[in-house]
C-alpha cells in the first residue's frame, strides 16, 4: 500500500505523488490541442485533504476522468505528478499514474 502524503508536501514534489483528497470544486471542461495532433477535453478541480489553503491543490482532469469525478467525491491518486504553470502547482495522474474515485 502506498503512503499518502499531505497536499502541502505534494506541492513540493514532481513525481511519484500519492494523495488522498476530497473534490471541493470543479470547473468547466475546455478543449485543448495536443502536441501530437488532435484535441482532448481538460478540466480543473480543486482537491483538499485538510483545513487550510496549503491543504488545497488544483487537480487537472483529462478526457473520461472529467465526467467520472464530481464535487464531494473522494479521489485517491497513486504515482501522480505535478506541474507548475503561472506560479500555481497542479496535480495530474498522468500516463503512469492511477486514480480511484470513492474507493471502498
Amino acid at each position: 500500500m502506498s503512503e499518502f502524503i499531505p497536499i502541502s508536501e505534494a506541492k513540493k514534489m514532481r513525481s511519484g505523488v500519492n494523495v488522498e483528497a476530497v473534490v471541493k470544486s470543479k470547473g468547466d471542461a475546455r478543449t485543448v490541442n495536443l502536441k501530437s495532433g488532435g484535441t482532448v477535453d481538460v478540466c480543473d478541480a480543486i482537491i483538499s485533504n485538510g483545513e487550510t489553503e496549503d491543504d488545497q491543490m488544483k487537480l487537472t482532469l483529462w478526457g473520461d476522468d472529467i465526467k467520472a469525478v464530481n464535487v464531494g467525491d473522494k479521489v485517491v491518486i497513486t504515482n501522480g505528478y505535478t506541474n507548475e504553470f503561472k506560479g500555481e502547482v497542479s496535480l495530474t495522474k498522468g500516463k503512469f499514474g492511477k486514480m480511484d474515485i470513492n474507493p471502498q
